[in-house]
């Protein structure tokens, strides 16, 4: 399934993205889609379904609806909600992505401040939302702080590229983790199942509806991240065994099918083998000599 949406629908989106005044070939990547996708089948047949349903309404912002483009939207898809607390822990049992970012981090401030006091500043995801073009004055903002270490934890997936083929890719390896591991959790039917996969849908349609992003959150690949926290003169600090120890034994505990590995000095949280998230640490320090890896180094 993956490899016939590559090298099917992937080759005439490429085409049609190549010649964008080309409608015939943006209709004919669709319908390539539509003879794949299925909202009831496979966990890649209904991501390749939500796919089409962006590339769907990107036809139409930019060549108007029309009565073929329109047929291969379908049905529309369920309205947004906020989770329950109840759902939200279903939910962090099922992704494991939570357990994992706050457990490396945690582990990581915990060791590296053992005996001090502490400040901490949790700035969340902030770095993650600031777009890439304002990312520079962020972190240099947050170096002027002159912390003795920043953790980045985030999603790692390749959604910003101006490449709409290369998004499209991104959004299909990534997303698919969350449909394949609601396939171990819950039935075809189920309405929490059918809600959390339109929410990620609505979240592909924002990645491939606009080339520009404006102003919007896309995510970016972890070693993307770490190369510009580099430029901006974050030293890598690397995580120590310990903390990959912990994350290992939790996800053992809680979890079937995901496990972490090191990707350089990042913690990599991965499904079946496919990255999911990623676990960073970085020192800050203004005597930092240079923005390279110091994987000896210890705060």
């Amino acid at each position: 399934m993956e490899q016939e949406l590559r090298t099917g629908g992937g080759g005439n989106l490429r085409a049609a993205q190549n010649s964008s005044n080309d409608v015939t070939l943006a209709q004919q990547a669709m319908w390539v889609l539509n003879n794949i996708a299925s909202s009831q089948g496979d966990p890649s047949q209904r991501l390749t379904s939500w796919l089409l349903r962006a590339l769907v309404a990107r036809a139409c912002r930019l060549c108007g609806p029309t009565g073929t483009i329109q047929a291969a939207a379908g049905a529309p898809a369920p309205r947004e909600r906020a989770m329950s607390v109840t759902e939200l822990a279903e939910y962090i049992d099922l992704t494991q992505w939570h357990r994992f970012c706050f457990t490396a981090s945690n582990s990581t401030i915990l060791r590296a401040v053992a005996g001090s006091a502490v400040h901490i500043i949790d700035l969340s995801s902030w770095i993650r939302h600031v777009t890439p073009g304002f990312r520079d004055t962020f972190l240099d903002i947050v170096r002027t702080l002159n912390p003795c270490l920043v953790t980045v934890t985030g999603e790692d997936a390749d959604l910003d590229s101006p490449s709409l083929a290369t998004r499209i890719a991104g959004c299909f390896d990534f997303h698919w983790i969350l449909f394949d591991a609601l396939d171990t959790s819950a039935p075809r039917d189920s309405p929490w199942r059918v809600e959390h996969e339109a929410a990620v849908g609505r979240k592909i349609e924002s990645v491939v509806r606009d080339d520009d992003a404006d102003g919007a959150e896309r995510v970016e690949s972890g070693a993307r991240l770490a190369e510009q926290m580099r430029r901006n003169g974050f030293a890598s600090v690397g995580l120590d065994e310990d903390a990959a120890a912990e994350v290992r034994r939790l996800l053992s505990e809680h979890a079937t099918g995901w496990g972490v590995k090191r990707e350089e000095d990042m913690l990599v949280l991965t499904w079946k083998g496919h990255d999911a998230s990623v676990e960073n640490r970085r020192h800050a320090g203004r005597h930092v000599p240079n923005t390279t890896h110091q994987n000896s180094h210890r705060v």
